[in-house]
């Protein structure tokens, strides 16, 4: 059965959209878009805090991550509830991920960047990376899961991705008027703001989405690596 979805957002845990997409997510389903959420990670290793038990965190910040989708209109969020950092590029994973895309064939998917250089969480390049894979050949090609054809789910052609937290910027989204409705969807996740120690995240967005929109028409922006597939 498939349910056409706009948008896919796949993120690796609980919160990393929010600080990745949320202005552009807004901005999308003001217009009437329609935006899912999957979230591969149920952010259970996500504290430094030694009393809580991971079973109790992953309660919390699926929570957190479902109120915060609400502030931002998001349709639904799907929990693939993988242990944090426990994510692998397997066929099992792949097959999920062309599975979703079958089954709600988005015009555009947005996850993270699996190409970026330097100290990044191996959570974030093994999920950009099976999604990448995903969207291209697997969910494009008729032979690729038989079996899934005989669910219903016929292939389906992405025609955009965003990668965010992206080191190679060709693609800047203007969120001047969606940025209160980021922050807070951000506030959302209070147990990750109290790791960050800051329960306000505003000035540091606000400096963060000034700066990418430097030298552009607009106020504040959300940065993406923008890849068309034709």
């Amino acid at each position: 059965m498939t349910t056409p979805t706009d948008i896919l957002v796949i993120t690796p845990h609980p919160d990393d959209a929010e600080f990745g997409v949320a202005g552009t997510v807004a901005r999308w389903t003001a217009t009437g878009k329609q935006v899912v959420y999957v979230v591969c990670t149920n952010g259970n290793k996500g504290t430094s805090d030694i009393s809580i038990k991971p079973e109790q965190l992953t309660q919390i910040r699926m929570q957190e991550q479902r109120n915060a989708a609400k502030v931002l209109g998001v349709r639904e969020v799907i929990f693939l509830a993988y242990s944090d950092q426990g994510l692998e590029d397997t066929p099992e994973f792949r097959k999920q991920i062309v599975r979703l895309i079958r089954q709600h064939r988005p015009h555009t998917i947005v996850t993270a960047d699996p190409y970026r250089r330097y100290i990044w969480h191996r959570d974030h390049r093994i999920t950009g990376q099976v999604v990448l894979d995903a969207v291209f050949p697997y969910a494009r090609d008729y032979l690729a899961y038989p079996d899934l054809i005989e669910d219903g789910l016929m292939p389906h052609k992405v025609q955009e991705l965003l990668f965010w937290a992206a080191e190679d910027i060709n693609y800047r989204s203007d969120i001047s008027d969606t940025f209160d409705l980021k922050v807070e969807a951000l506030r959302c996740h209070e147990s990750q703001m109290r790791e960050l120690g800051d329960p306000n995240p505003e000035n540091f967005l606000r400096k963060r989405c000034r700066d990418i929109a430097m030298n552009e028409d607009f106020e504040l922006g959300e940065a993406f690596h923008r890849i068309e597939i034709t």
